[in-house]
């Protein structure tokens, strides 16, 4: 199965304190993808290429990875 880079369009939360909280993944088509839960947040790399901060997601009872590579976001997609 290989998994392909995708950039997508973020909803999320600047705190006062500086932290990001992503709350959902906004695909081309207009489509809105909740966040359920954030399992974790760290620096990481990409086997798909790229590193920057990964946020490993429940979206609709899925595990999804999502990273904020410097100023842009993408998701590992089975999908280019």
């Amino acid at each position: 199965m290989d998994l392909y880079k995708r950039y997508v369009d973020v909803v999320l939360i600047q705190k006062k304190s500086g932290g990001i909280v992503p709350l959902y993944v906004c695909w081309e088509n207009g489509k809105k993808y909740k966040i359920d839960r954030i399992i974790s947040a760290e620096r990481r790399a990409s086997p798909v290429g790229g590193c920057g901060m990964r946020y490993a997601c429940m979206i609709q009872g899925k595990r999804r990875n999502l990273y904020l590579e410097k100023d842009r976001w993408f998701i590992e997609s089975l999908q280019p």
